[in-house]
């Protein structure tokens, strides 16, 4: 009886102990744990437009690298600029992934017909930029073509299959790329 009575206090000691540990495991992760969690809004604000204007640069580089690659004349030059107008990145309504309050108090065929409704806002908006492509690509010299032709089929095995977006200006132009931006 008296090693079952110590059986049970060692036992139960332990889970206490095991318990209060816990609990101040917990306490101490609460708000310090995530460094976004300390961020006030002003700071998160500003730490989303310090990323957009790194990214709006890296992109600029690389839409000048490929200027540069592609030795786009003067006269070529107007095409090349719609171009890489319409190779910008969408802007997203409502923020990139929309209201999603609005979103939870649809029923479910009303959620499907916007989601309808986005890709077919989204096939618009790619057939735009098909038709920027196809008034570009019929400027350029057959060595230019050669290049861009390189180029576009580096990108899309990139980024096609995975659902990525953006292409070459979004990401290095080489699988090797370990400067990644």
């Amino acid at each position: 009886m008296n090693t079952l009575r110590k059986t049970l206090l060692t036992g139960l000691a332990a889970l206490s102990l095991g318990g209060a540990m816990l609990g101040a495991q917990a306490q101490s992760q609460t708000t310090d744990g995530h460094p976004k969690a300390q961020l006030t809004p002003e700071q998160r604000q500003a730490r989303h437009a310090e990323f957009a204007a790194r990214h709006a640069q890296k992109r600029a580089e690389r839409v000048a690298k490929l200027h540069d690659e592609l030795r786009i004349t003067p006269a070529q030059e107007s095409a090349w600029n719609s171009f890489v107008a319409s190779m910008k990145p969408a802007q997203h309504a409502g923020g990139r992934h929309g209201d999603r309050a609005a979103m939870a108090n649809l029923t479910a065929p009303e959620r499907a017909q916007k989601m309808i409704e986005r890709q077919k806002q989204r096939t618009a908006f790619m057939e735009q930029r098909l038709a920027a492509l196809n008034s570009f690509y019929s400027v350029l010299s057959p060595d230019q073509k050669k290049v861009f032709d390189e180029k576009a089929a580096r990108m899309q095995s990139r980024f096609g299959r995975h659902g990525g977006h953006g292409g070459w200006q979004h990401r290095g132009q080489e699988r090797g790329d370990t400067a990644r931006g």
